[in-house]
């Protein structure tokens, strides 16, 4: 039989996890429930029952434990309030400690305040110690079992919020996307990006998510069109391909019997390229390949 899984977000704009939830088929998409995460309980919202069963973790699928009560929604906010505080209370004590340069990002309750996680970053690729930390703040919530959970720039941008390098009101990572997809050069490089930190970089840091929106139509659409610098042939005449605008299937053309700096723009389907188009002269020219005495012996033959 197989497990009646459900999808759940934990934060408005966050990743949506799997959980079995067979021993509540009738839980809907909108409701509430508590479910067993390796962070002890935690509250989560439904919102996503997959048509297809995922594929399965390793570890299997955690459980559903039950539905959210209306107590227990209020009990969450009650937490949610204090994480300001506690928040504050870290940074006060990290900052007494002399730690080595650690960001303390946001400070996590989960619904019932048994558990607290301490998010930070950490510039640099060596290990930081945090033990301490997390004894001194273990020692202030002496109900509440505390952790410290290391973040990447991106998930710190995340949490941050505030203007996008685009100028948008709300970065995309705190507006909508919930995964962060990989992104590398060869995306900058095929959508004809400039390659300087200032066009490519986000305010994370690290290169910019929006650069894999339009990547695959850029490359699709390249792989119809002629490469710069290849020689084509066009109604006005042959001419020297500069530039592409994969987007709109047209490119630029400097003509050979026109001055220097002159363009012109034409479709993908008004050009071909020069190559074939010499091909098929030289064919016309010499049908046989000059071997047309030999094929007609072999045919008298």
């Amino acid at each position: 039989m197989q497990p009646y899984i459900i999808g759940i977000r934990f934060n408005q704009i966050g990743k949506i996890y799997h959980f079995n939830s067979s021993d509540f088929p009738e839980i809907k998409v909108g409701e509430h429930v508590i479910v067993d995460t390796a962070r002890g309980d935690h509250l989560g919202e439904v919102v996503q029952i997959p048509e297809t069963t995922p594929k399965n973790n390793k570890g299997g699928w955690k459980k559903v434990i039950r539905r959210a009560t209306p107590r227990d929604l209020l009990l969450s906010q009650t937490w949610k309030a204090k994480e300001t505080e506690a928040l504050i209370d870290c940074r006060e004590v990290a900052s007494k400690m002399k730690l080595p340069v650690v960001k303390i990002i946001k400070a996590d309750f989960n619904f019932d305040g048994s558990h607290l996680s301490y998010l930070y970053s950490h510039e640099g690729d060596e290990k930081i110690n945090l033990n301490k930390l997390r004894n001194a703040m273990q020692k202030h919530f002496q109900n509440t079992k505390v952790e410290m959970r290391q973040i990447g720039p991106r998930d710190v941008a995340k949490i941050i919020g505030g203007l996008g390098a685009c100028g948008i009101e709300k970065r995309c990572c705190t507006k909508f996307l919930t995964d962060f997809s990989p992104i590398s050069i060869k995306m900058a490089k095929a959508q004809g990006i400039s390659l300087a930190p200032s066009e490519i970089t986000g305010m994370c840091g690290r290169l910019r998510c929006c650069l894999i929106y339009e990547y695959e139509a850029y490359a699709k659409a390249r792989k119809t069109l002629p490469k710069r610098k290849k020689r084509v042939v066009t109604p006005k005449g042959e001419g020297r391909v500069i530039d592409l605008n994969p987007l709109t299937e047209t490119v630029i053309v400097q003509l050979d019997d026109e001055v220097r700096g002159a363009r012109h723009h034409f479709h993908r389907d008004e050009i071909e390229p020069w190559n074939e188009r010499e091909a098929i002269r030289r064919k016309a020219e010499n049908p046989c390949n000059g071997d047309c005495e030999k094929k007609k012996d072999e045919q008298e033959k």
